[in-house]
């Protein structure tokens, strides 16, 4: 972006910004705006909530009534109008009813000239009020005519006083939960919720002065309300009920009128063709309907449910058939639409056999499925490309692209770009996880960009009518075939399956694919491998009875020369400093503490190789680190830039120690003359033998073993994964002797001797107060190790090191709790033993607010060290 586009686009920022303050200002200064009162009488009562709960705030209360005198003893009809609406929705019904009884239209809370901002916005809130203006207008009982959202609210009042309600009308109302919307409370109040949210950007968003009428109170209507209580109502309900309704009803659909009427069976069902307006648009043959109605309950004629047809009164007790529910149409379409649209911005595979579940429940048009899903895919494509372009390379350093997308991924996507980008476009669309690489990478790369967009477009109208297509088809077996009842459930079921299914099913399409599916399957059947929730369970049951038994966390005094001794967070300079070592066993290390510009910190780095007599390659690694997180090996300064400029904790530069890496866990009592070697890990890197033939990426998804660690390698190597290894060419994947980052750990206990062990207890000894830990040293000569000779110690972990020894693939997952319980036993006797000497443990508050302070690289298993 140039400078002056950029100055200029802060000056619109600018003013924007200073337009919405003006306006927040002006509108809290001055009353808003009110809706023109359709309502020409009012009256105060308390605000209430749906439980009934007065509160000390007081709401007017606009309405109409009919009333020719203030005894007037006709029988009274209330009229309650929907959402938004008011008393004005009866301007031309309610004259052709007063000639035979009392008619009251009310403006609800929130609507009208009634107060807009009320505490409580549902039904039942709702549902009081309007029992509170008849208890004000001292009316013990009327027929009740519920139009639309008015439903929810006239039947709301059937439940809480129904001694009050000589009949109800429900004038293309809503009722049963299931015809409302997208048929699942959980769904609707979604999008309830966006309603509302959008509209309160809108509101808020934009610089009106006041001019604008607060929307809110009827997004916050449907959002506050709770509809599937409604279907026990009108099963509970036993007066007299009429059900009037439009067969062309685009917001209420007549089979929800269906519905109502088998739940109330007493309920005289009358369809119309009409639509849901036939209050405004044919007032006099809805008013003929009503006083029909009205006229035989009077008369006690109408039909009451202890009377109603045997039938009838049979199927009220039957469940909702879920196959007989309508397709979703009008502004539930819609809405609909716009959810599958946006869902694809979450997954997209996920959002489109959702939505061919959908079509194959015949809940919406296959075209419509198609073209929302089409719609959600293609603009995502297209921001993806478009923060390429505009944001960069950068940005990927930073959340939340970070995220999303790994450097690593768009290189590789760049040297296929690079060969044919419209194919890259294509070919990416099919093959899973390299999307969202491609298209950044487009972004940034392209200089045809209206090109890419014409592909992005091509290649979405070409995948959506596929997945939606499949997943239609797939759906029609799972829903009418495996699954019943619940309609949300049987979306989410189908959904999954078809979802497993459809990436089973492109995995196994190639060899890559195939191969990794294996690793998959590897690294769940192979227990090295699995996650820390799946293998630690034991363990810390184990630890906790432990706790228990020696009365406290005494392991924290295991090594009361190491803060917490070794649980979290020490210095691990502290620890080298501590070793106090004057025969050389130990790597000269330095930390460089992470202040000033870059190139500050690469002058302080030098200067610090220099004091050590360092040159390259270093270790670098956190001062307080986690299992070889933010470890790595610098060869020259332009590695040594890369590392400090990524780094976020004070580092050690430490002299780098070629050849063979152990770890020694070693152990010793109190007062005991001698330690002893617990265990002996032999760390190996792998390795792998090109042929001449294989990438390095392809050798290593071909590999037994490398396969469980695949994506992780192929990304270790960047771009050198797409090279083929010359025949007899041995490539190292990892250089740090971690597992977590592919190291190969082997049990090399056997290779203990007395010298061994003479000189780790030299060394061991060099560190009062030191008891428990394990060393990670490196040698590079095998037989000078075991005689004790030319090693060095890169670290030393505490009391929550393992015996790493424990993940060779010959021994088994009871052989690994067998040595790590062994392991945790010893810590908390030595822990004791110490305790009787006069050391500490950590109070239980303490290792709370330690353990907070620290936190586990995402992803990386705590234990694989």
């Amino acid at each position: 972006m140039t400078p002056r586009r950029f100055k200029r686009r802060h000056a619109v920022l600018a003013v924007y910004a200073l337009l919405i303050a003006a306006s927040h200002i002006v509108v809290a200064l001055r009353p808003p705006v009110l809706t023109e009162p359709s309502a020409a009488l009012m009256l105060n009562v308390p605000a209430q909530d749906a439980r009934g709960r007065e509160h000390t705030q007081p709401v007017t209360l606009a309405y109409n009534d009919s009333a020719k005198a203030p005894d007037d003893a006709r029988p009274a009809v209330l009229l309650v109008h929907g959402s938004p609406g008011s008393a004005g929705n009866f301007d031309r019904l309610a004259p052709l009813l007063r000639a035979r009884y009392r008619v009251i239209s009310i403006d609800l809370p929130g609507f009208g000239g009634s107060t807009l901002d009320v505490p409580d916005y549902s039904f039942a809130a709702h549902a009081r009020y309007v029992l509170a203006l008849m208890d004000r207008l001292k009316i013990q009982n009327a027929h009740l005519v519920g139009f639309s959202m008015g439903g929810g609210v006239v039947l709301s009042m059937t439940d809480i006083a129904p001694e009050r309600v000589r009949s109800i009308v429900m004038l293309s109302a809503i009722g049963a939960q299931e015809f409302e919307l997208l048929g699942d409370y959980h769904l609707n109040h979604a999008v309830h919720g966006l309603q509302l949210g959008a509209l309160w950007m809108v509101y808020h968003g934009l610089p009106h002065f006041g001019a604008l009428p607060n929307p809110l109170t009827f997004a916050r209507n449907f959002y506050d309300s709770d509809q599937r209580p409604l279907r026990a109502i009108m099963q509970r309900f036993g007066g007299p009920m009429l059900i009037l309704q439009g067969r062309e009803d685009p917001l209420v659909p007549y089979q929800a009128a269906l519905e109502h009427a088998r739940l109330a069976p007493q309920a005289e069902l009358t369809l119309i063709e009409s639509s849901h307006f036939m209050v405004f648009q044919e007032p006099g043959r809805t008013a003929g309907y009503l006083l029909a109605f009205f006229d035989k309950a009077e008369a006690g004629t109408a039909t009451l449910r202890r009377n109603a047809a045997p039938a009838r009164t049979a199927a009220a007790l039957k469940p909702l058939d879920v196959t007989q529910l309508p397709k979703v149409v009008g502004v539930a379409l819609f809405a609909t639409a716009v959810l599958l649209a946006v869902a694809t911005f979450a997954s997209e595979d996920l959002a489109c056999i959702s939505a061919g579940v959908l079509a194959a429940q015949g809940r919406i048009d296959l075209t419509t499925a198609i073209l929302a899903c089409f719609a959600g895919i293609f603009i995502g494509d297209v921001a993806t490309m478009l923060a390429g372009r505009w944001l960069g390379r950068g940005a990927l350093t930073r959340a939340p692209l970070r995220w999303w997308i790994k450097p690593a991924d768009v290189e590789r996507a760049g040297r296929g770009f690079a060969k044919r980008e419209t194919a890259a476009i294509f070919i990416s669309r099919f093959v899973p996880g390299a999307r969202v690489a491609t298209y950044f990478t487009a972004g940034m790369l392209s200089k045809r960009p209206q090109w890419i967009v014409i592909c992005l477009a091509l290649a979405a109208a070409l995948w959506a009518p596929l997945l939606v297509g499949a997943s239609m088809l797939l759906g029609e077996t799972f829903v009418e075939r495996l699954f019943t009842g619940n309609v949300l459930i049987n979306l989410v079921l189908a959904a999954l399956a078809i979802a497993v299914l459809l990436r089973l099913a492109r995995a196994l399409a190639t060899h890559r694919g195939r191969r990794l599916l294996a690793g998959a399957w590897a690294r769940w059947t192979q227990w090295e491998f699995w996650p820390m929730w799946l293998f630690y369970p034991p363990v810390v049951a184990y630890i906790a009875w432990l706790t228990l038994r020696h009365r406290g966390l005494t392991f924290t005094a295991a090594n009361p020369a190491i803060p917490a001794s070794g649980l979290v967070g020490e210095s691990n300079i502290d620890i080298l400093r501590a070793l106090n070592d004057s025969e050389g066993w130990v790597a000269r290390a330095d930390v460089l503490r992470l202040t000033g510009t870059l190139e500050q910190r690469i002058e302080r780095a030098r200067a610090t190789m220099a004091r050590l007599g360092l040159r390259y390659p270093v270790a670098l690694k956190p001062d307080i680190g986690e299992r070889g997180s933010g470890v790595s090996i610098a060869r020259d300064d332009a590695q040594m830039a890369a590392h400090l400029r990524d780094a976020s904790e004070d580092t050690i530069i430490q002299e780098y120690v070629p050849g063979h890496e152990f770890g020694v866990f070693y152990v010793r009592r109190p007062g005991a003359a001698r330690g002893r070697i617990f265990r002996i890990t032999d760390k190996r890197m792998p390795v792998l033998t090109g042929d001449g033939a294989r990438t390095l990426s392809q050798l290593i998804l071909d590999d037994a073993r490398a396969v469980a660690m695949a994506e992780f390698y192929i990304e270790q190597q960047g771009e050198a994964a797409e090279r083929v290894p010359a025949i007899g060419e041995r490539v190292q994947l990892v250089e740090l002797g971690t597992h977590c980052r592919g190291a190969i750990f082997l049990d090399g206990t056997a290779l203990a001797t007395p010298a061994l062990e003479a000189a780790i207890e030299r060394v061991s000894r060099h560190f009062d107060g030191f008891f428990f830990g394990r060393y990670d040293i490196r040698t590079p000569d095998l037989s000078a190790f075991q005689r004790g000779e030319g090693f060095k110690v890169i670290e030393l972990n505490g009391v929550t090191s393992e015996a790493t020894s424990i993940y060779d693939p010959k021994h088994s997952l009871l052989d690994a709790y067998r040595t790590l319980f062994e392991q945790w036993r010893l810590a908390f006797e030595i822990g004791e033993a110490n305790l009787r000497a006069g050391a500490q443990p950590l109070s239980w508050r303490q290792l709370l607010r330690l353990l907070r302070t620290r936190r586990l690289e995402p992803g990386a298993s705590p234990r694989q060290s």
